[in-house]
């Protein structure tokens, strides 16, 4: 029996066929390297032991841990065992991690061993008991650490490769393949469900966007844990062809070596990433020169970083997109758009989707990728997506007339100063052209006399002297006053989420 082409089963047998062995995976940690044949070989190891240990079908199992060769061979055998994956980011806490393992009813668990100084493991159990769940699966990261991962082979002979087959041929297109936890920026988190149509579905729209093939060799950043890195990645992959190169932790000159020996193609990120790299005084001691894609987000993009990242980092081809976890890629650019267009839009929607602009601005998206829903909160999902079956996504924009899509701020970013509404984006794409200001973030912030005003948060350009008042003074001579932030405050980081994201009730909640 052959699993459905439209599940993720389905699309990891047909890549073994297509692809067999072309290089899927190449991890840098552990110098592991694995054809799309030993892949499909591997997810079959770890769904049979899997089945062995008592998994059934639509089980949940949660897998907590960074970017290794485990992750993937993890996340596709659980897929492969008929199960629902939820992945849980590496940054939470014990108590985090217990909540999202507790709400999910996860009956097993793939955990990092200790992992930057953290033993994830242990500080769940410090957080209470999780009744359902019946098996862990250290992942080794640490180079003293055996974990449990190489026992996953004894475990599956107990279980014939058929059984586990007839496991992924059952799988349906519509059935839950993943429960995302969104990143939480407004409060608790909620868990996105996809079905399998879905999740390969945004990964196709993404490849095909990106003009991804399988000559590409794709060096991922971006957290499995998150939707862009498990999605646009991983199965993004198994759609083309491409190889994967997955890196643990961000380094920068850990990233320009692996570009230089893996001859990577594909790098997508936060714009902070690339500036980053701009900023590294040893660039020009590295070939960079087979990078062709860039794809990024999540943040201002000045057009000057576009153009940089095509002259000094000799990327072909440099894409923004926009999307959310409940609906992953919903606007893309195209290869042939202009430096401009790429800097001060998302581009135009994906194969299937929809978008238009609503109440106050509020962008809203419909279409096939848009989530099934969110875990056990009806109530939420319908304040999410209305009867028409439009996704409220919280983000303010507009619509030009080629149908590309500005991202304006998120409605609840926006702050109203002396009776006139303030969009952060706005006043930080004027920040971005500060001649040493690498950075910044704008929050609205209590005032007695105006009720809001800006305060901006400020991370210098390596080797720059700023002061508040070079700041202010720029932005008073290209925006209204009532625009200009009031406050400046310089820092050397700012809080995010896994997507790059900055964190802005952090930031307004502190004194």
């Amino acid at each position: 029996m052959t699993p459905d082409a439209a599940t993720i089963p389905g699309a990891l047998v047909r890549a073994a066929g297509r692809f067999g062995d072309r290089e899927a995976v190449a991890d840098p940690h552990g110098e592991v390297r694995r054809s799309y044949a030993e892949l499909l070989d591997r997810a079959r190891t770890v769904a049979r032991a899997l089945v062995a240990a008592g998994i059934q079908a639509g089980d949940r199992v949660a897998l907590c841990s960074p970017n290794t060769h485990h992750w993937i061979e993890a996340a596709l055998g659980v897929l492969y065992a008929g199960a629902v994956l939820v992945p849980v980011n590496t940054r939470f806490t014990g108590p985090e991690l217990l909540d999202v393992v507790r709400r999910s009813d996860a009956r097993a668990l793939f955990v990092a061993g200790p992992f930057l100084g953290v033993d994830r493991l242990e500080q769940l159990w410090h957080a209470g008991p999780a009744p359902r769940l019946e098996v862990i699966v250290r992942i080794p990261i640490g180079p003293d650490d055996e974990g449990d991962w190489a026992e996953l082979t004894d475990r599956a002979a107990a279980v014939p490769v058929a059984r586990a087959d007839a496991r992924a041929a059952a799988v349906r297109p519509d059935q839950v393949a993943d429960i995302l936890f969104t990143s939480g920026t407004t409060g608790r988190s909620k868990g996105a469900m996809s079905a399998h149509r879905q999740s390969l579905g945004v990964a196709a729209a993404w490849a095909h966007r990106g003009g991804l093939t399988e000559a590409d060799r794709y060096l991922v950043i971006n957290p499995f844990f998150h939707s862009f890195g498990y999605k646009a990645g991983i199965l993004a992959a198994l759609h083309s062809g491409a190889a994967l190169v997955p890196q643990l932790v961000f380094d920068a000159g850990r990233a320009m070596q692996l570009v230089e020996r893996e001859r990577i193609t594909v790098l997508p990120g936060p714009p902070t990433l690339y500036q980053t790299l701009l900023d590294r005084p040893d660039r020009t001691d590295r070939d960079l020169s087979s990078l062709r894609l860039a794809v990024t987000g999540a943040a201002t993009v000045p057009v000057a970083l576009v153009e940089r990242m095509r002259a000094e980092l000799s990327f072909e081809v440099v894409l923004t997109a926009y999307g959310l976890t409940e609906a992953v890629v919903a606007t893309m650019c195209c290869p042939d758009d202009d430096p401009r267009t790429v800097a001060h839009t998302c581009g135009r929607a994906v194969a299937g989707m929809a978008v238009r602009i609503g109440d106050a601005g509020e962008i809203l998206l419909r279409g096939p990728d848009v989530m099934l829903g969110y875990l056990d909160d009806p109530q939420a999902t319908r304040q999410a997506i209305d009867a028409d079956g439009w996704l409220h996504t919280g983000d303010v924009g507009r619509l030009d007339e080629r149908g590309y899509l500005t991202i304006t701020d998120r409605l609840k970013d926006m702050y109203i100063c002396g009776g006139f509404n303030v969009y952060p984006a706005e006043v930080e794409q004027v920040l971005a052209r500060l001649d040493g200001l690498a950075e910044s973030a704008v929050v609205g912030v209590p005032d007695e006399r105006l009720g809001e005003v800006g305060k901006a948060f400020v991370i210098p350009a390596p080797g720059a002297t700023l002061d508040p008042d070079d700041v202010i003074a720029f932005c008073r001579q290209r925006l209204a006053n009532y625009k200009v932030p009031r406050q400046v405050e310089f820092r050397s980081e700012l809080p995010r989420n896994p997507s790059g994201k900055v964190l802005k009730r952090l930031l307004r909640s502190q004194p």
